[in-house]
């Protein structure tokens, strides 16, 4: 694990790394490989994976037609300051502690719900919560996604809520609602990228 630690790594002060390599990769895979463009590249992230993908649309929005946000962490101050919050103290190991100055000015600087550029143009977007989740509260996609139709500007696509009132942070238990909740997901995932046929 020698490459995630500190000084070059991905976790405490270089976490920004781990949305420079996402939005490169974007890049890398529209401008020198040709593989694709933004109007059919999309991203999707769960829990922390939701604040890679919150930070890569605030940094480059332009660069994803359509973005899935699932349980997404992304008011990562508030979060993380609060201790009874169901492994925010563990998780100090891997952020850092924002009650401490250092950790909480760097963490504001790639914190989705802060970072949200006024009047850009931001992919469509699809954020879910689990009204039960302890450890992403459901508030966390509602204040993101009323942040991003509040700033957001013209050419932005539709920001969608959803928030499923009997799950928690690992959505639905029964397989069949499951797969009903990634069915939804990827027909509007192909419905944004016109791949549905009308």
């Amino acid at each position: 694990r020698q490459w995630y630690e500190e000084p070059k790594g991905a976790k405490f002060l270089c976490k920004n790394n781990t949305f420079n390599d996402f939005v490169d990769v974007a890049r890398y895979l529209i401008s020198d490989r040709k593989l694709t463009d933004p109007s059919m590249l999309s991203c999707e992230g769960r829990s922390a994976g939701g604040l890679l993908i919150g930070a890569a649309i605030n940094q480059a929005p332009d660069l994803f037609k359509f973005a899935i946000l699932g349980v997404p962490f992304v008011d990562v101050v508030c979060t993380m300051v609060d201790a009874s919050i169901p492994l925010t103290v563990v998780e100090w190991e891997e952020w850092g502690n924002p009650n401490c100055r250092e950790y909480h000015d760097y963490m504001m600087g790639y914190s989705p719900i802060n970072n949200v550029q006024g009047g850009a143009a931001y992919p469509a977007c699809l954020l879910t919560g689990g009204l039960h989740d302890p450890r992403v509260q459901y508030w966390e996609p509602a204040k993101f996604v009323a942040e991003l139709r509040h700033a957001a500007g013209e050419g932005s696509g539709a920001m969608c809520l959803k928030i499923d009132m009997a799950a928690g942070h690992f959505s639905a238990s029964d397989r069949y609602k499951y797969l009903r909740e990634l069915s939804f997901d990827y027909a509007m995932l192909l419905d944004q990228l016109g791949l549905v046929k009308k």
